[in-house]
């Protein structure tokens, strides 16, 4: 770690600068320059592609790839020089504009073209495609991968461990049993409902002027369709054009797109709390390595600490998401700047949400059922037939099934032993009383390894 890294005040800057690197080109201001440059950049080029705009002639192939490669080279020196631009005129989407001029100073058919460069926009024609740029990236970059990720291991667990009985503990009390396989299916399950909504949300985008609707655009070119153009800008982005807006596009997606995230993160949380208190009961161990201290005083330890990390973590991202979901959707009249240094921190967010993503991979990697101690606690606990026997009783029709069961087994101490003589005095068929007798706790388990082998 060098010394800037030590003397960083977020911990995303510092501790785990390298866990979070590849979001460095996305949400630094680098990556907001570089997505402004985009923007500008390709609005340029499609006012050149409407012949109706006599003084936006095509752009030669020649200058088609001058542009490119401001856009494909941009670099920390060109975000530098736009700070320095910024510095002596305090606009930073105006420093764009600025810089894309001078790099274009020296080609004659561009430099004719310079006055076009932001031609009738306002800065939140820009900052709001250049925003949904960085999140359409992240998405398919960043936070989709390490979903994948985190669920190929989940699977693994499912699949490996579909076979295996597990008391299951509802209110903490013994309840009927499951397998460790299923209860991984059932988070896999969870998030992949959410991963489904996530790539279907919709990021939307507008290029329409100070207040929504296109006045500098239409009177200066008044027989162009700006709203066809507009829309065809946006698209070409990838983005989904919104005809409605004020002078900023509304962030109402923005905050589906964060809600959505909100939720695997909850799914995340419940699931480390989980593998963490079935780690304290030692249900799970975890695999050890010899270099490293899990206490600084008690030698014994191994602490679960990358749940623990995780659940930290997701507790940040999940206080400023809550925070952006709540916020972004509202702005005073046409516009105020409250949004702009929240837009600003969502890479803090989604920082801490991969964070703590990858850190619940790490613990997994370290995981293992304890299988005897799995089994000893569920042979330990017969009391939770009384369920399939009520149950069989009521098909019977035997006289109070429920209460015969509840005032046999609750609050008491049942074995096999105890059980199987309460079934032999049933007034049931042999051929079912032969079948409870057979049934054990780590038998009954319904259709829980094949859920868990499915998924």
């Amino acid at each position: 770690m060098n010394t800037t890294a030590l003397m960083a005040i977020s911990p995303l800057d510092g501790r785990y600068w390298e866990k979070v690197d590849p979001l460095r080109a996305i949400f630094s201001e680098y990556g907001l320059m570089r997505f402004r440059v985009i923007v500008e950049i390709r609005w340029l080029e499609i006012l050149a592609q409407f012949t109706n705009l006599a003084e936006v002639p095509p752009i030669s192939p020649y200058a088609k790839k001058l542009l490119d490669n401001i856009i494909e080279n941009f670099s920390p020196q060109d975000a530098e020089r736009i700070k320095h631009i910024e510095s002596g005129i305090n606009h930073d989407v105006k420093a764009v504009e600025y810089f894309i001029k001078e790099r274009i100073a020296g080609n004659q058919e561009l430099a004719a073209l310079s006055e076009f460069i932001h031609f009738g926009c306002t800065s939140e024609d820009i900052n709001n495609l250049a925003y949904g740029l960085m999140l359409q990236t992240a998405r398919k970059q960043c936070i989709l991968p390490a979903l994948d990720e985190l669920l190929v291991l989940l699977k693994k667990f499912a699949h490996d461990y579909a076979h295996l009985p597990m008391l299951s503990r509802t209110h903490g009390q013994s309840a009927t049993p499951t397998t460790v396989g299923k209860e991984f299916a059932n988070v896999i399950a969870r998030v992949r409902r959410q991963m489904e909504q996530l790539v279907s949300v919709q990021i939307l985008g507008k290029m329409n002027g100070a207040s929504g609707n296109y006045n500098a655009l239409l009177s200066a070119y008044p027989q162009t369709d700006w709203q066809v153009l507009s829309k065809n800008f946006v698209s070409q982005l990838d983005l989904v054009w919104n005809p409605y807006t004020t002078q900023i596009e509304p962030h109402d997606t923005i905050a589906e797109f964060f809600a959505v995230i909100l939720r695997i993160n909850t799914i995340v949380i419940d699931f480390n709390r989980d593998i963490w208190a079935y780690i304290a009961i030692n249900y799970f161990k975890q695999k050890s390595f010899a270099n490293e201290v899990g206490s600084s005083t008690m030698p014994h330890k191994i602490n679960p600490i990358d749940f623990e990390n995780s659940e930290g973590n997701l507790g940040i991202a999940n206080a400023l998401f809550e925070h952006m979901i709540a916020k972004l959707p509202i702005s005073r009249w046409q516009r105020d700047l409250s949004d702009s240094t929240v837009l600003r921190n969502m890479g803090v967010a989604i920082g801490h949400t991969l964070l703590a993503y990858q850190s619940t991979c790490k613990g997994l990697n370290k995981l293992e059922p304890n299988e005897a101690i799995i089994t000893a606690d569920l042979d330990n606990h017969w009391e939770v037939l009384a369920e399939p026997i009520q149950t069989i009783m009521r098909r019977f029709n035997l006289e109070q099934p429920y209460e015969q069961l509840k005032a046999f087994t609750r609050g008491k101490r049942i074995d096999k032993v105890i059980l199987h003589q309460f079934i032999s005095e049933l007034s049931l068929p042999d051929d079912i009383k032969k079948e409870l007798l057979k049934l054990t706790p780590a038998t009954y388990i319904g259709y829980a390894e094949e859920l868990a082998k499915r998924i």
